[in-house]
């Protein structure tokens, strides 16, 4: 089921007028009730995989009651390892399987060997990726003394299927969102129209600038050799508001639908095409995996402490397994590849924590250094983006070969007026908006009320007049 179907249009009012109307304020009964709408809303995709969320959440809720009960470090570490063990074995099939089989078998087969490889016919199950990370973190945090495991097994099935978060994030931690599932919870009238304001952005956000840009970045990309360099330029950026539209759009509604229900999940985008460095990119662009790996690869690692050859080692592992993260594919690990290297002087320098706050805080406009630094950024970011979009290695170097060629300074084919036009307007909105939690989550708050819905209804009547077609969210392949 779709964020930006007809059907979640159906489901999210009922399931919000039997929560509140319904179960009212019995928090057993809104739980309950909660995780069979999470288990309904999963199986919608393939009732099959549904099976597969179901154990894995058994597997973690009962290895996390083991590992407390343990009577000694070794009992502990046994649960500990059977759930890591299986939790990445799944991981492993179902994603990574197929990925290493064939390029073992490549490079074999380049030095001469027939290597005949067994590949599985499967689908990935949606969103994997995601709850695997909620089980893990919950099963390490137990293993570290941080949390004690929980005995409820409905509140800890919500926490690892909660429907807004459970296809693609953000990633949750136990810490954060269990508490608030054993919370009494009532409604709050502006918490729910602030939900409702968010969706629709993000709405706006994935059907009216991602989508759109869609249309043009796969009309380059997949024809890339009629193109000229200038166009294949403008292909990248597509992408480069593609991904941002289309990923921070489905948070914001995944984090207004949940506000609905009187739960706050993790903020997953800071406006990150307005950062000054790669750091500070990497700490606005999916933040809740961005520290999910920084908590418990990064800093387990040693993080930016020891000997600079280990620091430099940090910073290529971490990258290189949120690459593989989102994909099995070399094109994703040369992604981490690159934007390792990126970040890498300013960890080696100590500079990676120099732009904390919010680019000119309380101006209109940012200064000429501010500028330089955002531009040089987010250029750096659309070139990695190519690698990320490519099929392959080798359609990702043809591509950048293609950009760089003579055509590069050419007039581009490709020349959508009305999109530039909603990107400059996009760019604007994002960029008065920045110091909120998304973008319109104050505009207009103090404007007459007759101007202040004007807006609102602009950009309802720009969804529908873009929209129409259901596309699927990125991340849902990750």
């Amino acid at each position: 089921m779709l964020f930006n179907s007809i059907n979640f249009v159906i489901f999210l009012p009922i399931v919000f007028i039997l929560y509140w109307f319904v179960a009212k304020e019995n928090l057993r009964l809104q739980n309950i009730f909660l995780l069979v709408s999470s288990y309904f809303f999963y199986a919608c995709w393939d009732w099959r995989f549904l099976f597969l969320l179901i154990f894995s959440t058994l597997l973690d809720y009962y290895t996390g009651i083991k590992m407390s009960d343990a009577k000694n470090e070794r009992i502990k570490k046994f649960w500990f390892w059977l759930s890591i063990s299986v939790n990445l074995g799944f991981l492993g099939v179902f994603k990574y399987y197929n990925f290493f089989i064939e390029s073992f078998s490549n490079v074999l087969n380049s030095a001469g060997l027939n290597f005949d490889v067994w590949t599985l016919k499967i689908i990935l199950p949606v969103g994997i990726s995601f709850y695997t990370f909620h089980g893990l973190s919950y099963v390490i945090d137990i293993y570290k003394n941080r949390i004690k495991a929980e005995k409820n097994f409905i509140d800890y099935s919500l926490f690892v299927s909660f429907f807004p978060l459970l296809v693609a994030g953000p990633i949750e931690r136990a810490t954060h969102l269990l508490p608030q599932i054993q919370q009494k919870r009532t409604f709050n009238y502006a918490n729910a129209v602030d939900g409702l304001r968010q969706i629709l952005w993000g709405l706006f956000k994935k059907i009216v600038i991602a989508d759109q840009c869609a249309e043009f970045a796969n009309q380059i990309f997949n024809n890339s050799a009629g193109y000229s360099g200038s166009d294949h330029v403008l292909g990248a950026i597509f992408f480069t508001f593609q991904i941002y539209g289309d990923f921070s759009g489905y948070s914001d509604i995944a984090l207004g639908t949940a506000r609905l229900f009187g739960i706050e999940l993790l903020r997953n985008f800071a406006f990150p095409y307005f950062s000054r460095d790669i750091a500070e990119f990497w700490r606005r662009w999916h933040i809740s995996l961005s520290t999910w790996f920084r908590d418990y690869l990064y800093i387990p690692l040693g993080g930016s402490k020891g000997s600079t050859w280990r620091k430099v080692r940090n910073v290529f592992i971490i990258f290189i397994v949120s690459g593989l993260w989102h994909g099995a594919n070399w094109t994703f690990v040369v992604w981490g590849f690159l934007n390792a290297l990126y970040i890498l002087p300013s960890i080696l320098l100590k500079s990676n924590r120099n732009n904390l706050d919010i680019v000119a805080k309380g101006k209109y406009l940012p200064s000429l250094k501010e500028v330089f630094s955002i531009s040089i950024t987010f250029c750096l970011t659309v070139f990695a983006w190519i690698f990320f979009r490519a099929e392959n290695l080798s359609h990702a170097a043809q591509y950048i070969s293609q950009m760089f060629s003579g055509s590069l300074l050419s007039i581009p084919k490709v020349r959508p007026t009305f999109l530039f036009v909603l990107l400059l307007l996009f760019i604007l909105i994002e960029w008065f908006g920045r110091e909120g939690q998304y973008a319109i989550s104050n505009l207009g708050l103090k404007w007459k009320r007759g101007f202040r819905y004007a807006m609102y209804y602009a950009i309802i009547v720009a969804i529908f007049w873009f929209g129409g077609k259901e596309s699927q969210f990125i991340y849902f392949q990750f």
